[in-house]
């Protein structure tokens, strides 16, 4: 039960952090400038983050040079 609260709060928070974005794009408040900079930044963060970690996977082992991503 506790997971499936974590799960709701997270999803709500990307959820609100997509829509401060597009309204951040139509000229907003400052507040939801602030929001859609900050969903940015972690999207960055979580994209480098996948491919820092796919990264040190493939080139631990044997690779036959394709992993999917075509």
């Amino acid at each position: 039960m506790f997971e499936l609260v974590v799960l709701s709060g997270v999803l709500a928070l990307v959820v609100g952090g997509c829509i401060c974005v597009v309204w951040a794009e139509r000229g907003g408040p400052r507040w939801v400038r602030g929001v859609a900079a900050v969903t940015l930044g972690l999207s960055q963060l979580v994209r480098w983050l996948a491919r820092s970690s796919r990264t040190s996977r493939s080139g631990s082992g044997s690779s036959s040079g394709s992993d999917g991503d075509d």
